[in-house]
C-alpha cells in the first residue's frame, strides 16, 4: 500500500509539471479554471463568470471554443470528417428528422481518437514525455494506442485481465503494450500510477483531460456545418469526455441548440446525479452498453450539470432494438453504446419532452465483439 501511494504522489507531481511546461497552450490552466469558476465564478442561472474591472473573465469549466478550435487544427490530419447519414424509416418511427453523425466510421472505431489524439499532439517536446499512460479495456485504449503512434510514443495500456481477447488483440495490432490487472476500479489506477513512476509516461485518462475533452469537441464543429439546420443533439453519456465537448462547443457556437444526454438505465449516475444536484458514484452498473457503465468526472459533472439541456434514459430491450434497427435500416455496425442515443431518440419520454423538430445521434462507436457473434467460431478468410 506505501509503494502504491508513492506511485500516486509521484503520478500527481508528473502530471503537474507536465501542464505547468504548457504554460503556452490555451488549454495549460483549464482545470484550474474550471474548479475555480465552478465555486465561486458562476452566478444565477446564466453560468457567466464574475470578475472586477481588473480582472479578466475566466471560464467556468475545463475548456471553451476557442481551445476546441485549436484541437480541430491540431488532429484535422489524423482524423476522419465523418459522415452524418439519414434513414427515412426511422424518421418516420421518431416522428421528426434524425440526422445520425455517425462516429462508428472513425479511424480506432470510435470517437475516441479525436481527445486521444488531441491530448498526445498537446504534450511537450522539451522535454519529451517517455510514452503514454492510461487504464482502459475499451475504445479510449485503440484510440491512446494510435495516437501514441503519430509522435513514435510507447502507449502503456493497462487492461483488467478479463477484458475480450478481441479488444487486446486490437489494442496490440496498434502498437500498445498491455499490462494485465486485476478487475477493479483501484487495481487498474493503481498499476497505471505505477507505470507512470516507472516509465516517465504522460498519463491520458479516458475522459476526465481538458484536452481529452477538447477533442472530443471537434464533433460539433464538423456537425453544425455539415447540419446547420440542426436544432438539438443526442450523445451517449458514459464518462460525459464527449458530451462535455460537445456542449461546451454549442455554448458558445449555437447557444439555442439542445445538447441531451442518453444512458443507459442500469447506467444512469448522470441522470441520478442531475436530480440529486451532486455527482454520484456509478454502483454496479448493468447495461449491454459497456462503454456507458463508467462515472462522470470531475471535468464533465459540472457541464452535464449545468450546459446539458436534460438527461434521458434508454433500458435494455430498448437499447438491443434500436441496436438492431441501426444493422438492418442503416447497414451500419454500431456498438451498443452507440445505439443508446437512438433508443432515446425513439423512446416515449423524448416524444413528449423535446420539442425540437432535427436532432442529431451521434453513433459513438462501432467496435463489436464479432466473436460473440453466430460466425465466431467460423474460419477467419485468408488474409
Amino acid at each position: 500500500m506505501a509503494a502504491e501511494a508513492r506511485a500516486v504522489a509521484l503520478m500527481s507531481a508528473r502530471l503537474t509539471a507536465t501542464r505547468a511546461e504548457r504554460s503556452a497552450s490555451p488549454l495549460a490552466a483549464a482545470p484550474a479554471r474550471s474548479r475555480a469558476g465552478a465555486a465561486a465564478a458562476r452566478v444565477g442561472g446564466g453560468g457567466e463568470p464574475v470578475h472586477n474591472g481588473s480582472m479578466p473573465a475566466q471560464p467556468e469549466f475545463a475548456v471553451d471554443l476557442a481551445a476546441i478550435r485549436d484541437a480541430e487544427r491540431r488532429i484535422r490530419p489524423h482524423v476522419h470528417r465523418t459522415p452524418v447519414l439519414r434513414s427515412r424509416s426511422l424518421d418516420v418511427l421518431a416522428g421528426r428528422s434524425l440526422l445520425f453523425k455517425c462516429e462508428c466510421l472513425q479511424r480506432g472505431g470510435s470517437f475516441k481518437l479525436r481527445g486521444a489524439a488531441n491530448a498526445v499532439l498537446s504534450l511537450p517536446s522539451d522535454p519529451m514525455p517517455a510514452g503514454v499512460v492510461t487504464h482502459s479495456s475499451g475504445n479510449h485504449a485503440q484510440a491512446l494506442a494510435i495516437a501514441a503512434g503519430l509522435r513514435g510514443l510507447p502507449a502503456w495500456i493497462v487492461m483488467p485481465r478479463t477484458a475480450p481477447r478481441v479488444k487486446r488483440a486490437a489494442v496490440e495490432g496498434y502498437g500498445g503494450r498491455i499490462i494485465e490487472c486485476e478487475p477493479t476500479l483501484r487495481a487498474r489506477e493503481a498499476a497505471a500510477a505505477r507505470l507512470v513512476a516507472e516509465t516517465g509516461g504522460a498519463l491520458i485518462p479516458p475522459f476526465d483531460h481538458a484536452d481529452v475533452i477538447a477533442g472530443q469537441g471537434t464533433i460539433a464543429l464538423e456537425l453544425v456545418e455539415q447540419a446547420p439546420e440542426l436544432e438539438a443533439v443526442i450523445v451517449p453519456v458514459g464518462g460525459g469526455g464527449m458530451i462535455s465537448g460537445i456542449a461546451l462547443a454549442l455554448r458558445e457556437l449555437r447557444p439555442g441548440l439542445a445538447v441531451y444526454g442518453a444512458e443507459p438505465l442500469g447506467a444512469d449516475d448522470a441522470a441520478r446525479s442531475r436530480r440529486a444536484g451532486e455527482r454520484l458514484p456509478q454502483d454496479d452498473p448493468r447495461t449491454i452498453a459497456d462503454g456507458l457503465r463508467t462515472s462522470l468526472g470531475e471535468l464533465t459533472w459540472p457541464v452535464v450539470r449545468d450546459v446539458v439541456r436534460d438527461i434521458f434514459t434508454a433500458d435494455e430491450p430498448e437499447i438491443v432494438a434500436a441496436l438492431r434497427l441501426v444493422w438492418e435500416r442503416m447497414k451500419l455496425v454500431i456498438e451498443p453504446s452507440a445505439a443508446v442515443g437512438l433508443a432515446v431518440a425513439l423512446s416515449e419520454r423524448f416524444r413528449r419532452e423535446a420539442p425540437e423538430r432535427r436532432v442529431a445521434v451521434v453513433l459513438c462507436g462501432g467496435n463489436v465483439d464479432l466473436d460473440a457473434l453466430p460466425f465466431g467460431d467460423a474460419p477467419r478468410p485468408l488474409g
